[in-house]
Order: structure tokens, then sequence, then C-alpha cells
């Protein structure tokens, strides 16, 4: 069984005192979920104080990015060590506004996810097509890329530590959300691709959450889908009571 994930990433938002307010609220509306890996990740700055706020909860906490050296001349970055120190459990990588926005390319997200592994932190890989590319056909193409890329070098025990979240482009921000079966068609096929990359119990342990304007009102029918085993949430994240009707949400299945 696969344990379902919820996670919220707060992208730029909230400073410190706002952060700690947030997760302050949101602690009592989620503590009784025990079925649910529960996961935040405020900016590089609030790392610390909402670590120290979410001493003794249920809600684990992630970074929205990291450099892949452990340290050097790399000025503006930040390493897996420090987040760690700091008290992160995952990192968020590739997100399609830092491949679009910044710039990222497959070989570098493949460094940060091998440096990750190494320094024993979970992962949250980040894929998915832009519109574009769906309506030419090639979501498939891209999706493979990026998996292939994306796990290249990491052996089938740093899978462990491994969760993919595909994030259609053009769902991200835009209120739009893949249907139940868009989603659920999509994560099949990166299962099966995990299984040909390494094998059919890596592909049958690795979760695969779904982000792109996920809602209290589309987390339901998201979450009865077999291969759909949780949600990177941006916006709804930042508000305690959307983000932990989403936590607590009721599968149709």
């Amino acid at each position: 069984m696969r344990t379902p994930m919820i996670a919220g990433n707060w992208k730029l938002h909230k400073t410190l005192s706002e952060s700690a307010s947030l997760v302050r609220e949101l602690i009592p509306a989620v503590s009784a979920n025990r079925n649910v890996e529960i996961v935040v990740a405020p900016v590089y700055t609030a790392l610390h104080t909402v670590a120290e706020t979410l001493a003794g909860s249920n809600i684990k906490l992630a970074a929205q990015n990291c450099y892949p050296e452990p340290q050097g001349a790399f000025t503006g970055e930040v390493s897996p060590l420090l987040l760690k120190d700091v008290g992160c459990q995952y990192v968020i990588i590739g997100h399609s506004e830092r491949r679009q926005l910044i710039g990222e390319t497959d070989e570098l997200i493949n460094r940060k996810a091998r440096a990750l592994a190494e320094a024993g932190l979970g992962i949250i890989l980040c894929i998915g097509e832009t519109l574009e590319e769906r309506e030419a056909d090639q979501m498939f193409d891209v999706l493979r890329r990026q998996v292939r890329f994306g796990l290249k070098n990491l052996s089938a025990a740093q899978m462990a530590n491994m969760v993919i979240a595909y994030e259609p482009v053009w769902a991200i921000g835009t209120g739009k959300t893949a249907s139940d079966e868009q989603a659920q068609e999509a994560h099949t096929f990166v299962r099966a691709l995990l299984a040909e990359h390494y094998n059919a119990q890596v592909a049958g342990a690795t979760r695969i959450l779904y982000g792109g304007s996920v809602k209290p009102g589309n987390v339901d029918g998201l979450m009865s889908q077999p291969d759909v085993d949780g949600a990177l949430v941006g916006g709804a994240s930042l508000k305690a009571e959307e983000f932990a009707r989403i936590v607590n949400f009721q599968s149709l299945g």
C-alpha cells in the first residue's frame, strides 16, 4: 500500500509571521489524520521558523529547491546538507516554473536528484507537459524524457525516497484541472515507465502525486483514481482551511 501524500508548495508567499500563523492554524486541523503524509514547503527564509512551529506535529517540512553541491563558491544557492540541517525531510525539484522561468534543464534536475539521494533527503520530482505539447500529441514523449533523464543514475534502492509529481503545466495556477481520467492516464503511463526503467516492485511502491489547481472541490475525485497517490497543492495550500480539507480528502473509490 502506498501512503498518500498531500504536499503544499507555498511558492513565493508568506513572511515569517505569516508562515508561523498558517502552520499554527493548520496543525490542529490535520492532527487526527495519521493515514496521510502531510508536507509543507515554505520559502527558504521561513524554513527555520516553520520547522520550530511544526515540532511535535504530524506535518513534515520541505524546501522548494536546492543546488546540487554540498558547499562551495555558489553565491545565492542552498545545498541539500543545509536544508537537512534546518529540518527539511523533502525537497521539491524540477517544478515547471523553474524549468520555464529559470531555464533549468533535465541534466541539472538530475544532478539535484542525485545530490538529494546522496544526502538522504526525500525527493519530490515534478514532471509535466505544456498545453502546446499536449495539443501536439507530445505529452507521452515529454513525460518519458523527463522521467528518463530525471532518474538517470539513481538506483532502485534510492527510489525509496522518490516521489514523482505529475503537473500538467496548463493546469498550474490557471484554475483548469486535468479530469480524473486525464490524471489517471498520465499516472498509469508514468508508473509503466518506472517498471520499464527499474522493475514492477519499484513501480508499485513509488508514489505519484497530481498537481495543478487542486482544490477542496476536486481532490476527492482525483484521489479516487488508483494511480493517484496524493497531490502537490499550490494556491489552496496558503489557506489552512482549504489545505486541511484536501489533506482530509474523501476517496470516492
